[in-house]
C-alpha cells in the first residue's frame, strides 16, 4: 500500500514550534556570511550548519540528554524532522557530526553571534527595555568528578587513589581537574559541599524577562561582580551600535532624550552590594539598585539616594524574574551540568540555552496570527 504522508499536515496548526520556527529563520539569516565562510570547498557534503544549530535548539526545548540521544530520535520523530526541514526519506545524521563540526563552530564562535541575533529579533518586535536590567550569576557543574581534582604535577592518570581525599587540604592553587581543567572546586556557601563547577552570569532585561547576554566564567567569590560589569560594557555597545543605524533624527532625539538625564538602571543581589562594583556602575553612568546587605558587621554601598526611589523598589521585584531564567536553563534546557569538557564549549552551550529560552519567550509574547 502506497501512502502520501506530508510532514507539514502532520504537525498541529496550534504547536507551539509553528510560532517559534520563523523566528529562529530569522536570526539563522542574519548569519548567512558566517555559513557561507564555513562551508568547505571540497570533500563530501556536509551537514549545514543552519541544520547543527535548530538540532541544539530542539535538545534544549525538548531536554535531550545526549547528541546521540537526539540522532536517535530523528529517526522516527517526526516534528524533529520538520523542523529541520528534512523529508521522510532524508536518513538521519551520525552523532559524530556534532563533535567534528563542534569545532569549527568554535573558531567562527557561531553560538555567540546566533544568540546575538536572537537578541536583535527580539529588539526588533519592540520587546526590549533600553534602561532597566537585572544580573545574577549561578553554579554550572562541570563535567568531572571530585576524584579527578588531583596534583598539579602528578600525571599518573589513575583516579581511584583519590576517592578518599578525607583530612587532605586540597585548594585550586594546588590541585585541578585532569578531567576538565577549566572547573575549579567551589561551594555555594558555608556548610555547602564543594564541586567542581563554573560560574553562569546573565544578564535580563526587566520589560518581559529576555536574556540580552550571558557569559560563562570559572567560579570565583568576585566572577558574578566582574563578570556583571563586562556585560554591562557590551549591552552599552550594543545600544550605542543600535544609535548609530538609526536616521539622523533618531540619533538626535536619543541624544535628547540622554540628556534629559535617563540612565540604565541595573538591579542584583545582596552579593553584588561592594562598594568596587558600586563605584564601576556609576562610573558608566549606570545606576545600581542592588539589594542591600545589612548583615551585622557590614556596610551597604547603596544609601538612601538610590533607595528612596519609588524605581529601586519596582527594579527589586522585577530583579525575581531571573531566576526563572536558571530555573528553566537548569530543568528543561539542561544546563544543570554541562556536558562537554573545557570552558568555551560549554560556552556555547550555555548560549545556546539561553537561545533557545528567548525564541520561547518571544514566541510566547508575539500576538497569536
Amino acid at each position: 500500500m502506497l501512502a502520501l504522508v506530508s510532514l507539514e499536515d502532520r504537525v498541529p496548526p496550534d504547536h507551539p514550534l509553528r510560532r517559534l520556527k520563523p523566528l529562529t529563520k530569522r536570526a539563522l539569516h542574519a548569519l548567512d556570511d558566517v555559513f557561507d565562510e564555513m562551508y568547505a570547498d571540497s570533500g563530501r557534503p556536509s551537514i549545514p550548519p543552519e541544520r547543527l544549530l535548530k538540532a541544539m535548539l530542539l535538545m534544549a526545548l525538548y531536554s535531550v540528554r545526549s547528541e546521540r540521544q537526539f540522532c536517535e530520535q530523528l529517526r522516527y520523530n517526526m516534528l524533529f524532522l520538520w523542523f529541520l526541514d528534512m523529508d521522510m526519506t532524508e536518513g538521519a545524521f551520525d552523532s559524530s557530526t556534532f563533535s567534528k563540526n563542534r569545532q569549527r563552530m568554535l573558531d567562527h564562535d557561531v553560538a555567540r553571534k546566533f544568540f546575538d541575533a536572537v537578541v536583535e529579533v527580539a529588539d526588533e518586535e519592540g520587546l526590549l527595555s533600553s534602561e532597566h536590567f537585572s544580573v545574577d550569576g549561578s553554579l554550572i557543574r562541570a563535567w568531572g568528578s571530585t576524584k579527578s581534582f588531583r596534583p598539579k604535577d602528578d600525571d599518573s592518570g589513575d583516579n581511584n587513589g583519590f576517592a578518599d581525599f578525607k583530612g587532605t587540604k586540597r585548594t585550586n592553587d594546588t590541585h585541578e581537574s585532569k578531567t576538565d581543567p577549566d572547573a575549579r572546586l567551589f561551594r555555594k556557601g558555608r556548610g555547602k559541599e564543594a564541586h567542581l563547577n563554573h560560574m553562569g552570569h546573565v544578564l535580563m532585561e526587566n520589560r518581559h524577562g529576555l536574556v540580552t547576554d550571558f557569559e560563562l566564567t570559572e567560579a570565583s567569590g568576585t566572577a558574578e561582580r566582574d563578570a556583571g560589569i563586562e556585560m554591562v560594557d557590551r549591552e552599552q555597545q550594543r545600544r550605542a551600535r543600535k544609535r548609530r543605524k538609526t536616521k539622523k533624527k533618531q540619533r538626535k532625539a536619543s541624544k535628547k532624550r540622554n540628556r534629559k538625564g535617563r540612565r540604565i538602571t541595573l538591579a542584583a543581589d545582596k552579593g553584588y552590594d561592594t562598594r568596587k562594583f558600586v563605584r564601576d556602575c556609576r562610573e558608566r553612568g549606570v545606576t545600581p539598585h542592588v539589594a542591600q546587605n545589612e548583615y551585622p558587621g557590614r556596610r551597604s554601598a547603596i544609601d538612601g539616594r538610590t533607595t528612596h526611589h519609588p524605581g529601586y523598589k519596582v527594579s527589586s521585584t522585577a530583579r525575581l524574574l531571573i531566576e526563572k531564567i536558571f530555573g528553566w536553563l537548569k530543568t528543561i534546557g539542561g544546563f544543570r551540568r554541562s556536558r562537554f569538557r573545557g570552558r568555551p564549549k560549554t560556552r556555547a552551550a550555555g548560549l545556546m540555552a539561553t537561545a533557545a529560552f528567548n525564541l520561547l519567550r518571544i514566541s510566547k509574547l508575539q500576538p497569536a496570527t
